[in-house]
């Protein structure tokens, strides 16, 4: 799916309005991250609010899903620091040292990722019970739960192959809900799908910003960006070029790069 392509989408949910006593609960601070001699990230600042969405868009290469991978704590960086949901990420070097973390700051990828052989059940109670610890009685009243919100109701017993890839994706994002996370990192969810099941996906993740879960969203969605997001990041060639709230960022933008980049995906 083509930013240029038009989404129909459910009627819009309020945006949440921010809080006076809204704080930054992710926090990148001039960070940089080579891949041998190629600089991926040349010094990347920025700062999510908790409850709110951030956006981050920008041409293919530019960084962003490195970003993700920073706060997530998939990829070490090199230079600067990163705070999410009470986590020095950047003093983490292990993949015990992360397991906090990760229960915390949950990603979606555009693999869905499944276990083909459990149910759509069984898929999302997995990590609560091998992870948290918790009872299964417990976690499975929560995955029926879960399974309701993203509209998967009457689907618990099925297995990934029987679904279409976005009911596949509506899963993965039940099953990072199921660790009961503080943190939402959606990597360009909607990329592998058919531009038919995209909306059912992008509600999914509308309804979720609108009950105030912070989420950042790497997306190529440029309408989606502008009604779900309170703040958009503009990425090009490793560094954030311009930010702003939607209305501003793309009504007015004032770099002249991001205005290069708008006139291609609008």
């Amino acid at each position: 799916m083509t930013a240029t392509q038009p989404t129909e989408f459910a009627p819009s949910a309020a945006r949440p309005a921010l809080s006076p006593e809204a704080h930054a609960i992710v926090s990148v601070r001039d960070v940089k991250k080579a891949f041998g001699a190629h600089q991926v990230l040349r010094g990347v600042s920025l700062e999510v609010e908790k409850g709110t969405a951030a956006a981050l868009i920008g041409p293919s290469g530019s960084g962003k899903s490195t970003i993700l991978r920073c706060i997530n704590g998939l990829v070490d960086i090199d230079e600067g620091e990163v705070h999410a949901a009470g986590h020095a990420v950047h003093t983490l070097h292990s993949d015990k040292d992360r397991i906090a973390l990760r229960k915390d700051v949950s990603m979606v990828f555009q693999q869905y990722n499944l276990f083909p052989h459990m149910t759509v059940l069984e898929n999302v109670m997995l990590a609560p019970i091998n992870v948290l610890r918790q009872s299964k009685d417990e976690v499975e009243a929560r995955a029926v739960e879960l399974l309701a919100k993203v509209r998967l109701s009457g689907k618990e017993k099925s297995f990934p192959g029987q679904l279409s890839g976005g009911q596949q994706q509506r899963v993965a994002i039940a099953r990072s809900l199921a660790m009961r996370p503080g943190v939402m990192l959606f990597d360009e969810v909607t990329a592998a799908l058919d531009p038919e099941t995209v909306k059912e996906v992008l509600n999914t993740i509308r309804d979720l910003v609108a009950e105030g879960m912070t989420s950042i969203l790497v997306t190529h969605e440029m309408r989606f960006a502008r009604e779900v997001a309170h703040q958009v990041f503009f990425t090009d060639k490793g560094l954030i070029v311009e930010s702003g709230s939607p209305k501003e960022f793309f009504d007015d933008p004032r770099d002249p790069r991001t205005r290069e980049f708008l006139s291609h995906v609008l």
